[in-house]
């Protein structure tokens, strides 16, 4: 489908993933935002619309919890123009790198945007766990080796309804949590759903821990870059000790075949997200900034 010419916008649509994905395989991204897949299973929350401006591919965002927004344009033309135009209808731009920001020569707002910071980690290190920095990992993990009989494998759609039932379960435990499961975490459920039922066309993949034949954990990924995988979805059932530690060194050992580094997304600014993340030694941070008229 034709993207339209800004000020015109038309929300995304499954259609609209070749176009998308032509823009982003020549602008390759470093933003875990900039997927085709992660603008179209968010869609419900983000409510994301299409544009050219100059050229660039530009996603309007209007979520329900904070001002509206751009993502970064994706493209190399006239990036001021671009910001300029885009100012004319939101109140700023969002979730921007650095690698963007010392494109522009205008002057500008700019302000650090810490809990959208992704985290990315070398794949080899998070396979491997090597070191005394990961005793603690590598003992959960242990822990659940001895206890239990799994099943490792890629995701089939049979296996789809099993996948929800353990999100729904995580939607359930999570009111007794950190994070509780308000409309976020039910956008969330639904994300996930979204990401399942068009798993395909998506072109996501995938690795689940089967239990007596029972999906316990799963993660979900996609090419972020030619070094990078980014990781979408990451669940593991919490009354298993030692699976989400397991399911991470699995994920991390499938992708550094093909990948360098992955990226784990961001910590939204929950503090035992954060302190989790923090855990595993990030190799870098990709900075996220937004930008406001001056």
């Amino acid at each position: 489908m034709d993207i339209p010419e800004f000020p015109e916008l038309r929300p995304v649509s499954l259609e609209d993933h070749k176009e998308v994905r032509r823009y982003l395989e020549l602008y390759p991204p470093e933003i875990c935002e900039l997927t085709f897949a992660n603008i179209f299973i968010w869609r419900h929350w983000e409510r994301p619309s299409l544009t050219r401006i100059h050229d660039n591919l530009c996603i309007f965002c209007a979520p329900p919890d904070e001002p509206t927004y751009f993502l970064e344009p994706v493209g190399n033309n006239n990036p001021d123009e671009t910001i300029k135009a885009g100012l004319s209808l939101a109140p700023r731009f969002s979730r921007l790198s650095e690698k963007f920001l010392m494109r522009l020569k205008g002057k500008y707002l700019v302000q650090a945007d810490r809990d959208n910071f992704d985290y990315v980690y070398a794949a080899e290190e998070l396979a491997t766990l090597r070191g005394k920095k990961y005793d603690g990992k590598r003992n959960w993990i242990k822990r659940f080796e001895k206890k239990y009989q799994y099943e490792i494998t890629e995701l089939v759609p049979t296996d789809f309804a099993g996948c929800m039932e353990l999100v729904e379960r995580w939607g359930k435990n999570g009111a007794n949590q950190e994070r509780t499961v308000d409309e976020k975490g039910t956008a969330t459920i639904l994300a996930i759903n979204e990401a399942l039922n068009n798993f395909q066309k998506l072109t996501l993949g995938s690795l689940a821990v089967l239990i007596a034949g029972k999906v316990e954990a799963f993660c979900l990924w996609e090419r972020l870059n030619a070094e990078t995988a980014v990781v979408h979805v990451e669940l593991a059932s919490r009354e298993i000790e030692g699976l989400y530690q397991f399911l991470n060194r699995e994920c991390a050992a499938r992708l550094g075949k093909q990948f360098r580094f992955i990226n784990r997304e961001q910590d939204a600014g929950h503090p035992g997200l954060r302190r989790s993340k923090l855990s595993y030694q990030p190799h870098h941070f990709v900075k996220k900034y937004d930008l406001r008229k001056p």
